[in-house]
């Protein structure tokens, strides 16, 4: 098999060389350079850049495609300019539409996508250090986008904008919220943006004058068109920091960000199924605080800390051995959290934030902690402490994590990091993970990378260690991938993530994209072929999967997969029960399944999107479709539906399952909104309320009123539950944000 899976690859090779004679990339290695202009009286943030300072500011231009057309001049003329004061950085642009009715405008929301409707966005490398940067974006309805870049994101295509999904977030971090304005204005030759980024809201290296990285990037929807300022070869996206141009002589005044945020919460819940009949009543009061120690270094610090604004899970089917990986969304451990981020996403994390604060799927209480974080020279350093409170079967627990990680030229690094929780009942239970990682560069195209950590827990002997390496290889042309991972046996990072231990893993991947210059409507053709393989230390194969596929994409951005070909083998030592009264024996299955991907033009009103998975499951089969349906009314209103369905037929059992899910959303204007979240577990039988209203301020600061609700629709005879509600919650909650940094 796997002969034949070099053959293909080999195949793949020779005859996508045979269709299409690519043509070299375009010279892409101009440097962009710009100056910002420096002004007595600040601009006014309208949109409508009508002031004469901007006049008298460089006009920074030539923008150059990534898409459709790599290294072309933009289809459509985009200006910029900067300016600053000693209080902030201004941006204003022009991006100027010969087809204003064209323009996409997308959802007034905060952190909406920006890869679905015409947008711009800047980034700022405050370092310049090539691999660091702050983002701020907005679209034609004035929305507020902003986050973070680690580690240059490692990552590529497109203009980026996808939320990350990690519970440590490396790479690109959407959910940091920072404290700036933007407004938009839009008239018959295009759309405009103007935005005011305080000082306070940055980190950089001193006071005085310096130089930053600097780059934009703007998307023209209806042509499905992206370009930046400092151009991109298309295998990589905005957040590749290393190319981006350079802000010179920027003059930061020595402003250090001192921040407090006080909550007050009001609180009413009842639990139907603890036969209590009173709701319980509280009030509770909390804070956090933000402390620049210098223009580098940021103390966090929270106390009584809540989070009733975050938005719930999403409710997950689990037809594996292994567990679910849920991401982290609360706002405190989101920020910086690249910092903390080591290990592979998803199945082995040194550092998984969730551990804190949540056991079971229940809070915890934190008391307090405190976070420091930031640049010392080349190295970025974080500190992180949290106690949080004991709760019945819970003891009060202090979790620490100490972070290291020294930047060298060409997305190189090198780094350490000691994670611990302590039971502060009993100082004998405990637990420590400490490791080390590194990125190694080689030009553009090349990267190697590995981790390789231990782990302290109280009676075990051995087997707790864990590593993996890995290289990755991307051109205009090729995507090329590998892996190799190893789990000991009793490998246990405690406040990390482990999906599985005892296991040696090997994957490989090879991807081709196929441009056809000539075809107007089609943009990709992607053919790709995968390997990865689990074995148990012993050499017993565990799982297997081969994977050969193609992905078409079109000019409009709708996308379909040609019926992907699976060849899947499983290894079970022992039975695994699937379902209540369905076990699978001990033995080896081998199957074959087909899977099929779609989706239509996301920037229309209406799309859809799903696919399906078909063939053999274990000793039977397996059907899973799944479809969404999304609609969005001008810039307002937006809803998507998904259903999932499950069709297991085993000759142990059969059993079928379904998930939905209804998300909805009405923005009054950026920055209030109503969210509501409905979802139905048909495994549960429950179905859940998740509703949301929000009046905030800056920074995500303000108003919150939630809703939540379980309702169950099963019999007690079978769940052991009775029909009705099970839990239902109120919750008002008001932050403000007090700037003292003046002070």
């Amino acid at each position: 098999m796997r002969t034949c899976l070099l053959r293909i690859t080999l195949a793949l090779i020779l005859t996508s060389t045979r269709l299409v004679a690519q043509q070299a990339p375009p010279n892409l290695t101009t440097e962009a350079i710009a100056s910002a202009t420096a002004v007595v009286e600040s601009p006014v943030i309208d949109g409508n850049l009508s002031e004469s300072s901007w006049q008298d500011a460089q006009v920074l231009t030539g923008f150059v495609q990534q898409e459709p057309m790599d290294g072309e001049p933009g289809s459509e003329r985009t200006e910029v300019r900067i300016l600053y004061d000693s209080e902030a950085l201004y941006v204003g642009a022009w991006l100027f539409d010969r087809e204003p009715s064209g323009i996409v405008v997308g959802r007034t929301l905060r952190d909406a996508s920006v890869s679905d409707t015409d947008a711009f966005v800047v980034l700022l490398d405050t370092y310049l250090d090539r691999q660091n940067a702050f983002v701020f974006g907005t679209t034609p309805a004035g929305i507020e986008y902003d986050g973070q870049v680690a580690n240059e994101q490692q990552a590529g295509g497109g203009s980026g904008g996808g939320r990350q999904q990690r519970g440590s977030g490396g790479g690109f971090n959407l959910n940091w919220d920072g404290s700036w304005e933007v407004a938009t204005s839009i008239d018959d030759a295009g759309w405009y943006a103007e935005m005011r980024i305080p000082f306070s809201t940055l980190r950089y290296p001193t006071a005085g004058e310096q130089d930053w990285g600097l780059n934009f990037g703007r998307i023209i929807r209806r042509k499905n068109e992206q370009m930046m300022w400092s151009p991109i070869p298309r295998q990589f996206n905005l957040y590749r920091v290393s190319l981006a141009g350079t802000l010179v002589g920027i003059n930061a005044p020595n402003r250090r960000i001192f921040t407090l945020t006080p909550y007050a919460l009001s609180d009413g819940f009842k639990d139907y199924a603890a036969n209590v009949p009173d709701a319980d009543f509280s009030a509770t009061f909390g804070a956090d605080a933000k402390i620049g120690l210098n223009q580098s270094l940021t103390l966090d610090l929270t106390a009584n800390t809540d989070f009733a604004q975050v938005e719930v899970d999403d409710q997950q089917v689990n037809l594996t051995r292994f567990p679910l990986f849920f991401p982290e969304k609360r706002a405190f451990f989101l920020e910086n959290a690249g910092t903390f981020s080591v290990g592979s996403g998803r199945s082995a994390e040194l550092f998984f934030s969730r551990r804190i604060g949540l056991s079971g799927g229940t809070e915890v209480p934190i008391q307090a902690g405190a976070r420091l974080s930031g640049k010392v020279g080349g190295m970025q350093v974080g500190f992180l402490n949290i106690q949080t409170q004991g709760v019945e079967q819970i003891d009060p627990t202090n979790f620490g994590v100490m972070r290291a990680s020294q930047e060298f030229e060409n997305r190189t690094t090198l780094g350490a990091i000691l994670v611990s929780r302590l039971n502060t009942e009993n100082t004998g239970d405990y637990n420590l993970t400490y490791g080390i990682d590194g990125n190694l560069g080689i030009g553009q195209d090349l990267t190697f990378s590995g981790w390789a950590a231990g782990t302290d827990t109280r009676g075990v002997g051995g087997g707790e260690y864990g590593y993996n390496t890995s290289f990755d290889y991307t051109t205009r042309d090729w995507q090329v991938s590998s892996r190799y991972r190893q789990i000991g046996a009793e490998f246990n990072p405690e406040v990390g993530f482990v999906n599985r231990r005892a296991y040696r893993n090997y994957y490989v991947r090879a991807l081709r994209h196929i441009r056809l210059d000539n075809v107007s409507w089609f943009r990709e053709l992607r053919p790709h072929v995968s390997w990865e393989e689990h074995w148990d230390l012993t050499g017993f194969s565990e799982s297997r999967k081969i994977h050969i596929d193609s992905h078409f994409e079109f000019a409009n951005g709708a996308f379909f997969q040609l019926p992907g070909f699976n060849v899947i083998g499983e290894g079970l030592q022992s039975p695994f029960r699937i379902r209540e009264g369905i076990v699978i024996p001990a033995g080896s299955y081998n199957h074959l399944d087909w899977e099929f991907r779609f989706n239509s033009n996301r920037s229309a009103p209406l799309s859809i999107s799903g696919g399906w998975g078909l063939g053999g499951f274990y000793s039977g089969t397996r059907f899973s479709p799944n479809a969404t349906l999304s609609y969005r009314f001008q810039d307002t209103f937006s809803a998507s539906l998904r259903a999932n369905y499950f069709d297991v037929r085993l000759e142990e059992g059969s059993f079928t399952t379904s998930l939905f899910n209804l998300n909805t959303s009405y923005s009054f204007t950026p920055r209030i909104y109503l969210q509501a979240q409905i979802q139905y577990n048909a495994d549960s039988e429950n179905l859940g309320s998740n509703i949301r209203l929000a009046w905030l301020n800056t920074a995500g600061t303000g108003l919150y009123i939630v809703y939540n609700d379980i309702e169950h629709f099963g019999i007690l005879e079978r769940t052991g539950f009775p029909r009705g509600p099970q839990q239902r919650q109120f919750v008002i909650k008001y932050t403000k944000l007090l700037d003292l940094s003046s002070f």
